[in-house]
């Protein structure tokens, strides 16, 4: 199999490429999670505590924290989490008893759908706008998509998403304040993904086709009598969107793992949500679990990204060792 693998990636470069972006993510995920769990171990607070309450007697405290392995050294809780992580196993919730990568494997849809909404949503704003807004340089439609991107980018996401709610539900009543019922449950709060985003999209976009706009290859283009629309969405756009891929990679492996204020406004049963009610419960397996599993979601996006630059820009791949 390894033979296999070593031959496969000798003779096609994208899977070497591929393969050793696969190994360095080991050193990444191993660095954070022995970061969280120092985080999670040194901080205040007793699990075993937490678990049976602040009247339980000490004694029970006690033989709970020697059942949970929690007077062990902290090398050796953390070489066992890694052992266990590695065969899948990611222990189970301080206060659910629940195994950890269950609830994820639960829970993880709804992130993911939310992500994959918001995310959308930024394109089909960001996109058009900031071609328009470049093709357009100083008018007044670049000009106030510029002010609305600004404040776009400025406004947090759990006040958006409070007043979203404070205008849509409370007032209109249009669409449920929280949880997740049906369809009209998500439309709230990949708005309020999707806003900051857009914005964030809508800048680089413009940006990147200024560049390229400018380029002597698009005059050169113009000049031959090539139709205007054909100049931007042929030749420029494509050229344009090497940058604004990036972005949105990254916005998308960030709402993955940064939905957590949003998720939290909106009750929204996800991983983000789930995350924070386990770091107020002290429940370390659980923030190991989910930070881990989200560090590992963003990598692989990152290197999807990657990928696709070669589909963008043939030129790219022959850059792949």
């Amino acid at each position: 199999m390894e033979y296999h693998l070593l031959l496969l990636s000798d003779r096609y470069p994208m899977y070497r490429f591929i393969l050793k972006r696969l190994f360095l993510l080991l050193p990444v995920l191993l660095g954070v999670s022995l970061l969280v769990f120092a985080i999670m171990s040194f901080t205040p607070g007793d699990p075993a505590q937490l678990i049976l309450g602040e009247s339980a007697p000490a004694e029970a405290v006690a033989e709970l924290r020697e059942e949970m392995g929690l007077n062990d050294p902290f090398i050796v809780r953390y070489a066992s989490f890694v052992g266990n992580a590695i065969t899948g196993d990611l222990g189970r919730s301080y206060s659910t008893g629940r195994e950890v990568f269950g609830e994820i494997a639960s829970r993880f849809p709804n992130t993911l759908t939310l992500a994959t909404l918001g995310v959308l949503i930024a394109i089909v704003i960001g996109v058009p706008v900031g071609i328009i807004s470049a093709t357009r340089q100083y008018s007044l439609i670049d000009s106030s998509s510029m002010v609305v991107a600004l404040l776009g980018v400025s406004m947090p996401n759990f006040w958006l998403g409070l007043m979203l709610i404070l205008v849509f539900s409370v007032n209109l009543g249009w669409l449920p304040s929280g949880g997740f019922s049906d369809w009209s449950s998500v439309i709230l709060p990949a708005l309020t993904l999707g806003t900051g985003s857009a914005a964030i999209i809508t800048r680089m976009t413009r940006s990147s086709m200024l560049e390229v706009i400018r380029q002597d290859y698009i005059r050169t283009a113009r000049a031959k009598g090539v139709a205007e629309n054909v100049v931007i969405n042929r030749h420029a756009l494509k050229n344009a969107l090497i940058p604004v891929i990036t972005v949105i990679g990254l916005q998308f492996g960030y709402l993955l793992g940064g939905a957590v204020l949003t998720e939290t406004v909106y009750s929204w049963p996800g991983v983000g949500r789930m995350m924070v009610d386990a770091i107020r419960q002290k429940d370390t397996p659980t923030v190991l679990g989910t930070v881990v599993f989200l560090a590992a979601a963003f990598s692989l996006v990152n290197l999807a990204v990657d990928i696709l630059y070669g589909f963008i820009d043939p030129r790219i791949k022959s850059q792949y060792k």
